[in-house]
């Protein structure tokens, strides 16, 4: 079991970075698997990336819409998920959603399946 909080959110300009930040309370066991998705009003949820808690090398991976901008990180000293994201559009705009899984696909698409997920923290871009 993992509880999961989300941070830093924002309303920003086109073009400014945000970073993401998600705390998660390990109960029984690290996940194996973490990641971020997000959801626009009126859209389906989309996986934006992942990151396996079990490789040493931080294996991750993203969609293409983000690639280039957005970097997923992880301390795992501090059990902090991150999301560093770059040049953002107001397409971006959303909530956004950490989650955990402690089996099956690590893929960025399948996050949003995850069953564990925080609350979220709403990012507003503005052109």
């Amino acid at each position: 079991q993992v509880q999961l909080v989300e941070s830093g959110g924002g309303s920003v300009q086109t073009g400014e970075s945000l970073r993401l930040s998600c705390v998660a309370s390990v109960y029984d066991g690290k996940p194996y698997c973490m990641g971020w998705f997000r959801q626009a009003p009126g859209k389906e949820r989309e996986g934006v990336a992942s990151i396996r808690n079990d490789s040493p090398t931080s294996f991750s991976e993203s969609a293409e819409s983000v690639k280039g901008r957005f970097t997923i990180s992880r301390d795992v000293a501090k059990n902090t998920l991150y999301l560093q994201m770059n040049s953002l559009k107001p397409e971006d705009t959303a909530m956004y959603y950490c989650a955990a899984t402690y089996g099956g696909s690590c893929s960025f698409f399948r996050v949003p399946e995850f069953p564990f997920r925080g609350q979220g923290t709403q990012v507003t871009v503005s052109s």
